[in-house]
C-alpha cells in the first residue's frame, strides 16, 4: 500500500489473480466506509488486465451481505474490507479482500494504558486490525498487563476479531475489561451488552481512547420490550442475503407465537429498512437478521422491533 493510503486493497494480487483465472467479468463489492475509492481501483484493475468490471452500489454491512444479482452476472466477485464466513455457499466464485490497515496503534494503546482499571484485559478488533494484536499484547504485558485474546467460534476467522453479529471471541474469557482496537462504535458496544464488561475504545485513526456506554441502548431496548409486551401481532422478518438467511428459526418464532395465541407473519426481504416496513400493521416485528437494525434503527420502525 502508498504511504498515503491506510488500508492495502492488494491491488497487486487481485491483478494477478485475473491474469491467471481470466474471467471475461469481475464484480466488485465494497462496504460503505470504501465505497469512494470504487471508481479509482475498477480503472487501475481494468488498464492493467482489460477486464469487464461491474461495481455494486448496493449497501454492503459484512461478509453475510454478498451481492447476489452481481455475483449470477460475473466469473469473480471481490468482496472488500470483510474476511470469509466459513459457510459461504458461493465460494468459488468470491475472494475476500481482508483491507488490511497500517495505522499504528502504539501511541493510542500507550494513551488508553492509563484508562484501563483492570489487570487482566482481553483484547478485540475486526479484520483490518487484527494483524496488529500481537503487538498490543506486547505493549500492554510490557506495562504489567495479563492479556487475554479469544479464539471464537467457527465463524470467525482469527482470534481476537469481533464481528457486528458474533462476539464469541469475548465468550468466557478471563478478563477484567476489553481493550477494542478500531474506529467504529457498534462491534465494541455489542461485546459490552453482550459481556457485561467494561469496554475501552483504542482508536488508530483519531488516536482517541474512550469508554463504552451502553446505557442509552439499554434504556432504548426496554422500551422496545415493554412496548411488545401486549401486542396480539408480529411481523417476523427474515432477510434473504446469504449470511443473514435464517428461515427456520422464523418459522419456529412463528409456531411459539401461534401457540401462545398471537398472529404472526413471515416476511422476507433483502434489505430491511424502515420505510420497507410502513405498510406491515403489526404490533411488533422480531428481526432474525443483523442485529444492527434494532440499535441503527431504534425507534425508527413503525412498531417495535425485537
Amino acid at each position: 500500500m502508498s504511504s498515503s493510503e491506510p488500508f492495502d486493497f492488494q491491488i497487486d494480487h487481485i491483478i494477478g489473480i485475473i491474469r491467471k483465472a481470466r474471467p471475461e467479468i469481475i464484480g466488485l463489492q465494497f462496504p460503505e466506509g470504501f465505497k469512494r475509492r470504487a471508481p479509482a481501483i475498477a480503472s487501475e484493475i481494468s488498464e492493467a488486465t482489460g477486464v469487464e468490471i461491474i461495481i455494486s452500489a448496493n449497501p454492503c454491512y459484512g461478509a453475510c451481505d454478498l451481492d447476489i444479482p452481481i455475483l449470477e452476472n460475473v466469473d469473480l466477485l471481490f468482496h472488500f474490507g470483510h474476511a470469509q464466513l466459513d459457510d459461504n455457499r458461493y465460494s468459488d466464485k468470491v475472494i475476500f479482500i481482508e483491507t488490511r490497515s497500517d495505522a499504528d496503534v502504539k501511541d493510542v494503546v500507550l494513551k488508553a494504558l492509563e484508562e484501563l482499571h483492570g489487570k487482566k484485559v482481553g483484547l478485540l478488533t475486526t479484520v483490518q486490525h487484527v494483524h496488529k494484536l500481537p503487538e498490543v499484547r506486547e505493549i500492554l504485558e510490557a506495562n504489567g498487563k495479563v492479556v487475554a485474546i479469544g479464539r471464537g467460534d467457527s465463524k470467525i476467522a482469527y482470534s481476537g476479531q469481533v464481528l457486528g453479529c458474533n462476539f464469541s471471541v469475548a465468550d468466557d474469557l478471563d478478563c477484567e475489561e476489553f481493550l477494542y482496537i478500531g474506529s467504529g462504535g457498534f462491534h465494541p458496544l455489542g461485546v459490552s451488552l453482550a459481556t457485561g464488561k467494561r469496554v475501552l475504545i483504542a482508536d488508530p485513526f483519531s488516536k482517541d481512547v474512550r469508554e463504552v456506554d451502553p446505557s442509552l441502548i439499554m434504556r432504548q431496548r426496554s422500551a422496545a420490550i415493554a412496548k411488545s409486551l401486549d401486542a396480539e401481532s408480529f411481523g417476523i422478518i427474515v432477510s434473504s442475503k446469504p449470511g443473514q438467511y435464517r428461515m427456520e428459526l422464523a418459522r419456529e418464532l412463528k409456531e411459539l407465537a401461534e401457540e401462545k395465541g398471537k398472529t404472526a407473519y413471515i416476511l422476507i426481504l433483502d434489505l430491511i429498512t424502515p420505510d420497507q416496513m410502513l405498510q406491515f400493521k403489526v404490533d411488533a416485528f422480531v428481526s432474525t437478521a443483523c442485529p444492527r437494525l434494532a440499535v441503527d434503527e431504534v425507534g425508527r420502525f413503525s412498531a417495535p422491533m425485537l
